[in-house]
């Protein structure tokens, strides 16, 4: 009791603690634009950046290009991650299907994730075909591998009592393998989130077709507006926050049966 006392007091209230790093990095960026402490021209006040940001919301620019770019994302990580799901299951219950495909398999994860851009753009063209198809493969292989080691790391035991409770296949499946798995599967998925949504970015500055937050800072860079740049790094920032959050979320409801975490402070 006394413990638990003692971690609660703290003079930044606990919902406001991750807000303490932004706002005194804002705090002195302020201080640097009023105070002139660099002549560059990339360096421009958080108010110009206030006033970028009011602009593209009211002009409804904002919002088209989160629609696209989030669109792209959800789409290219359902399909990764469906896929991944699937190959994954596969490697960790066949044998035979790790040593026919796994060789592939990780000679293909091996090759940088842009690597593939020429070839998809051949493929696919610059359009939103090419950029979901690089989003899947983002989230592919992060889901493979945490279920395929997931499912690898089923402890014995719990094998051995489904064989004396004569589980079917299906409910050993269903009822040990997938639940027992079910932590380092979920952790892939949260991965795939994290790196579609990178890619997303990657691959609207690399295709460059189309609207997009990618789309936005390209057109900032192209013009010299660097407070449109900053706008967009802050909103990638901002959703990639979210949608990590959200995961989160969705994970620790999830997985509410392993109980509390051990870190204490």
């Amino acid at each position: 009791m006394g413990e638990a006392s003692r971690t609660d007091r703290h003079p930044v209230p606990k919902a406001l603690r991750g807000w303490v790093l932004p706002l005194a990095l804002v705090a002195l960026w302020w201080l640097a634009a009023r105070n002139h402490w660099s002549s560059s021209p990339l360096l421009v006040p958080p108010g110009k950046v206030w006033d970028t940001a009011v602009q593209q919301f009211l002009s409804g620019d904002l919002a088209r290009a989160l629609y696209a770019s989030l669109r792209r994302d959800l789409t290219g990580l359902a399909i990764g991650v469906t896929a991944g799901l699937v190959f994954g299951i596969a490697f960790g219950l066949s044998r035979l299907f790790e040593r026919m495909i796994g060789p592939t398999f990780h000679t293909l994860k091996q090759i940088s994730l842009f690597a593939w851009i020429p070839l998809l753009s051949v493929w696919f063209g610059l359009g939103d075909a090419a950029k979901v198809a690089f989003l899947s493969l983002a989230a592919f292989f992060p889901v493979v591998l945490n279920t395929f080691e997931g499912i690898r790391s089923v402890p014995g035991e719990l094998i051995e009592a489904a064989r004396v409770l004569k589980f079917t296949r299906l409910q050993w499946l269903t009822k040990l393998v997938l639940p027992a798995a079910a932590p380092s599967i979920l952790a892939g998925i949260h991965l795939a989130l994290v790196y579609a949504w990178l890619a997303t970015l990657g691959a609207e500055y690399l295709l460059v077709s189309g609207q997009g937050i990618g789309n936005t800072m390209i057109d900032g860079r192209e013009l010299f507006l660097m407070d449109l740049v900053i706008f967009g790094v802050i909103v990638v920032g901002f959703v990639g926050f979210a949608l990590n959050w959200l995961a989160a979320r969705v994970e620790q409801r999830l997985l509410a049966w392993r109980g509390r975490s051990v870190a204490r402070f």
